[in-house]
């Protein structure tokens, strides 16, 4: 079995070794954070948005997290 064939690996993930604060300053420079939140609809990019506050929020909520990381990947193409 060679390297490429081991369990967990990550060759075809697109997100793998993309951190979350690059997606969302990737997301807030090319839609900005109205469209985020139009986009994906959660409070931390509609009510006063900030990045801290936004990375804060979805570190701890994985299915936001599942959607903005989807976000990025279809802005990605």
């Amino acid at each position: 079995m060679t390297k490429n064939n081991l369990p967990g690996d990550q060759t075809n993930n697109p997100l793998h070794g993309v951190k979350l604060v690059h997606i969302i300053d990737y997301l807030v420079d090319e839609i900005g954070w109205e469209n985020m939140a139009n986009e994906v609809d959660i409070n931390c990019f509609k009510s006063n948005p900030t990045k801290k506050s936004s990375l804060k929020f979805l570190r701890r909520t994985p299915w936001a997290r599942t959607q903005v990381e989807e976000l990025y990947l279809k802005f990605q193409k």
